[in-house]
């Protein structure tokens, strides 16, 4: 089997993230440190495209950066339990429904502000503005 190795910009282009997230991740530890060509360039393996791909999938997710150190940290013990993972999908789940909550109270709250003023107002008259002062 032939070892792929590529140079950053191939990993962006196979990966679709971008040189800096490539940069980011390895800065705060989610990749590890590649090899370098004599001329400093970053040399990439198919684990680096893999990794890179799950992290991308969690960040998709919304899930933390905090949070896949700690999905890589249990990827790394393969035998255990996975109760640690459910619950942190879990916890991920409940925060999200939280938002979803906060988000449509938010909605509620716009919509009686927008119901508040007609396009017929003037600036002067505008019942957003009033209400927003208030």
């Amino acid at each position: 089997m032939k070892l792929v190795v590529m140079k950053i910009g191939e990993l962006a282009s196979v990966t679709g993230c971008s040189i800096q997230t490539i940069r980011y991740y390895e800065k705060e530890n989610l990749l590890p440190s590649t090899q370098r060509t004599e001329g400093n360039f970053r040399l990439y393996d198919k684990a680096a495209v893999d990794l890179l791909l799950f992290i991308k999938h969690c960040r998709s997710l919304d899930l933390s950066l905090k949070e896949i150190r700690q999905l890589l940290a249990l990827k790394r013990s393969p035998g255990a339990q996975c109760d640690k993972v459910n619950r942190m999908m879990d916890a991920h789940i409940q925060q999200v429904e939280d938002r979803i909550a906060e988000l449509t109270q938010l909605r509620r709250q716009l919509k009686a502000l927008r119901r508040s003023c007609s396009s017929d107002r003037t600036v002067e008259q505008c019942g957003i503005l009033q209400n927003l002062t208030t």
